[in-house]
């Protein structure tokens, strides 16, 4: 303000009661820069911040479905699908991310349970089917057969898996002979592990192998050899077949 009224000294502010001298015009006002605009401030700004941020409009629906735009029987790709294009569409408003995590994160629980009560519901089965054999089957399968822990079962299930994909590649240089003969070691190995009995890992072992043999050898012929590669032969069809006796072997056996 007083840079101003050194520049002008005929003019004032309005809160003084004053006006502009009548003997200067507007022209010669605006040719000397001098302009009054009302002041703003922090509060003419619109509450809520950036109002051009858009909303999303089902942040109150409590079926997590509807809410994230899905059906009931929506498969898991198309739950994360809808979750990604909610998110990325309403970016920046906090309350909208948080109403579509929550909904998503209901229908992950939901699946998760689903799932547990589904294992258990299988494991109950497979108890109750025990339960209701004959006797001298109900004794056969205690003395013969158990459920080891899932860490256990899923590694000999890579281990054998590596050596049957390692038999495959191996198959346009020469028979699978050697792998064979790793699978029965490991096999021999892990049931020595168990049972602390090499005559008794070894029994299982080479009988689960001769088994596994018998039955590819039987089961090969009856596949269409159109439908398999030039590489794979009727003695690798069988080996894969003895990978897989030798797994339940080692695994299931006691």
């Amino acid at each position: 303000m007083v840079a101003v009224l050194a520049v002008n000294p005929n003019f004032s502010t309005p809160f003084l009661g004053r006006e502009l001298s009548s003997n200067k015009s507007k022209k010669e006002v605006s040719k000397r820069g001098l302009c009054c605009k009302q002041p703003k401030c922090a509060l003419d700004a619109p509450y809520g911040g950036n109002n051009n941020i858009s909303k999303f409009p089902r942040r109150n629906v409590w079926d997590p479905y509807k809410r994230l735009g899905i059906s009931k029987y929506a498969s898991e790709d198309e739950v994360w699908g809808s979750r990604n294009f909610l998110l990325q569409q309403y970016a920046g408003d906090e309350r909208s991310a948080e109403s579509i995590e929550a909904a998503f994160e209901k229908l992950l629980m939901k699946s998760f349970r689903a799932r547990k009560a589904t294992k258990i519901n299988l494991k109950t089965r497979l108890k109750k089917k025990v339960e209701e054999s004959p006797p001298w089957l109900q004794n056969f399968l205690k003395n013969l057969v158990e459920l080891p822990p899932m860490v256990i079962i899923l590694r000999r299930l890579f281990l054998f898996s590596f050596i049957a994909g390692w038999s495959i590649m191996n198959s346009a240089e020469g028979g699978p002979a050697f792998q064979v003969a790793i699978g029965l070691a490991a096999c021999v190995f892990f049931l020595y592990d168990k049972t602390k009995s090499v005559g008794r890992g070894f029994t299982i072992g080479f009988g689960s192998l001769v088994t596994g043999w018998v039955c590819g050898s039987c089961l090969a012929p009856t596949i269409p050899t159109a439908i398999l590669p030039s590489t794979w032969t009727l003695e690798l069809i069988a080996s894969m077949v003895v990978y897989v006796f030798l797994f339940l072997g080692c695994t299931f056996l006691k």
